[in-house]
């Protein structure tokens, strides 16, 4: 007999308050949660984060950069091979040249000859920068500055970012901008909008409405559409407009519009990209047509929301008719899965991923304030997280990654995203993690670096028909590299902005180590360290301006 969906969930005000043992529970060393937010404010706060400062760091792009003896990891799922010598001329890779062989001292005269700047990059590997298609930079009410997010993104490799959106239409299209000129230290930005965002003419209501939004979005430069599960009309308008003007699509099927437009109805209209998990699971129920929700459930309860859904893992038959149906149509439709698994890996273990040790260095005060627990803050939905809750999480995980490790394995692209800024998930950090959770999943961890890099970049240019520009190191590309000294494919822990635990047996003591040591943006060379304790340094400054009587102290 399958466990019963049924959950009432019934909070005193008191048990709803911010309790002092759940402030102990949740509140990082040396560091007091920042003040609630009358509801009167969090308007006037929810506004765009402040455009990135002008770029002052990066050197180049060099009329020749060489970077020397690297072990390359071309994000193909080649193995790697090397060591090799890549030349970079302005912001294109024009050569990579075989210099010998492991552990054979290099003939000088097979290398190619030098230039503006040479990094020696003997014993590291270099990869394609990384390439994230769920991302956001939220509010003021989290991160006041987009700089904080640049950098964690720069910071671990990731050279290309989707908005899904970055926040309002006008902004995003000017950041975009500023970032293709590299005025500002940022990745390369593609936009995604909402239904209706950015022009002056309301919500899309219809299907004429919707093409006319399409149209618009077009004319203005976006790159592509981040629609819900929209009625059947409406949804067919919006994907059969996309595909005519060259936009990408992705969509979060959410609940409320899930039992209409699941992921097979949705992709049969011409979805490209399905993100997070929603629409998969009720295309496959066995006995119902939509989730048997308990009788007292409401959205709106975000705990009642976020502890129900994972409760779909008993709902399907993994390897059954409809689960292997599902999975040839999303093959036969070229359809990318972006799991976005860690976006709710807080779920399955709360106090694991409260604890993550980057929270304390890297994480904002805002940011953490945000993450705590709140009526009104999505995500922030641990009114009484159980451990009846972390089960079913962990069996939804279990279910989850099997489909997503079978799609990869007929030929389905899968890509590592993040959905970073809300449940305990900083960004930059969470990419890594989603890596991670990718391997869990069964895949290699070459398999898994494709789905960083060459999978996703893949997903972006497929709507525009053009040519694969990014996202893997091959001569005529666009210089986008991260370097780091420690092989990635031993333990993708060392691309973490804070390395990994490693004991050294020569002294006894553990050390970190890895990180990404050099990130490359069109030829551009950034110390990927350097931006990290840029954004240590954000998170100091704001913890020591904030006043005493700011904070929420236990009782």
């Amino acid at each position: 007999m399958r466990p019963s969906l049924r959950r009432s969930i019934r909070l005193s005000a008191a048990a709803a308050s911010l309790a002092p043992a759940l402030l102990a529970a949740q509140q990082r060393p040396g560091q007091q949660p920042g003040p609630a937010i009358p509801a009167a404010l969090q308007a006037e706060r929810r506004e765009d984060p402040r455009a990135a400062p002008a770029r002052r760091e990066g050197d180049g792009p060099f009329g020749r950069l060489v970077i020397r003896g690297a072990t390359l990891i071309d994000g193909t799922g080649a193995p790697p091979r090397g060591p090799v010598d890549i030349v970079v001329e302005q912001n294109r890779i024009v050569d990579i040249v075989s210099v010998g062989y492991p552990m054979v001292p290099i003939d000088s005269a097979r290398r190619p000859r030098g230039g503006n700047r040479e990094i020696n990059a003997a014993g590291m590997y270099v990869m394609p920068g990384f390439v994230d298609l769920h991302v956001h930079q939220g509010t003021t009410v989290k991160a006041a500055e987009s700089e904080y997010y640049n950098k964690l993104w720069m910071g671990h490799g990731i050279t290309t970012v989707r908005g899904v959106p970055f926040a309002s239409f006008d902004y995003s299209m000017k950041e975009k901008a500023r970032s293709a000129k590299n005025e500002i230290t940022a990745p390369r930005y593609w936009v995604y909008q909402r239904p209706g965002s950015g022009w002056d003419r309301g919500p899309v209501r219809n299907a004429e409405q919707a093409r006319d939004w399409v149209r618009w979005l077009a004319q203005n430069g976006g790159d592509g559409l981040k629609v819900g599960a929209e009625e059947p009309s409406v949804m067919a308008a919006l994907m059969d407009e996309a595909k005519k003007l060259g936009l990408g699509t992705t969509a979060h099927l959410q609940q409320t519009g899930v039992a209409q437009m699941n992921a097979d109805e949705a992709t049969r209209l011409g979805l490209g990209t399905i993100t997070h998990f929603y629409g998969l699971f009720e295309a496959m129920y066995e006995n119902n047509s939509v989730q048997p929700w308990p009788v007292d459930y409401n959205y709106n309860n975000e705990q009642d929301r976020f502890a129900n859904v994972a409760r779909q893992w008993s709902l399907v038959k993994p390897k059954g008719e409809k689960w292997n149906a599902l999975l040839r149509k999303f093959r036969e439709r070229d359809v990318t899965l972006d799991p976005t698994m860690v976006a709710y890996l807080t779920s399955r273990d709360m106090f694991h991923h409260m604890g993550a040790s980057w929270h304390q260095k890297y994480t904002l005060p805002t940011l953490w304030d945000y993450y705590t627990p709140s009526r009104t803050n999505h995500g922030s939905y641990w009114f009484y997280w159980t451990t009846a809750d972390e089960v079913n999480w962990r069996n939804f995980y279990r279910v989850w990654m099997e489909f997503l490790n079978d799609y990869k394995n007929m030929g389905g692209r899968v890509s590592a995203s993040s959905d970073a800024g809300f449940i305990y998930n900083t960004p930059g950090f969470s990419t890594i993690q989603e890596m991670e959770l990718l391997q869990e999943a069964g895949f290699h961890p070459l398999e898994v670096l494709r789905s960083a890099t060459y999978h996703p970049a893949e997903t972006l240019v497929k709507p525009k028909g053009a040519p694969l520009d990014f996202g893997v190191v091959r001569i005529g590309t666009l210089a986008d590299m991260a370097i780091v000294d420690q092989n990635p494919l031993e333990n993708l822990k060392v691309l973490y902005g804070n390395g990994a635990l490693k004991l050294n047996d020569r002294t006894g003591k553990p050390e970190q180590v890895g990180s990404v040591r050099w990130t490359i943006k069109d030829g551009i060379v950034y110390d990927a360290r350097q931006l990290m304790a840029d954004v240590a340094k954000m998170v100091d400054d704001q913890r020591r301006q904030r006043p005493a009587s700011d904070a929420i102290r236990p009782r």
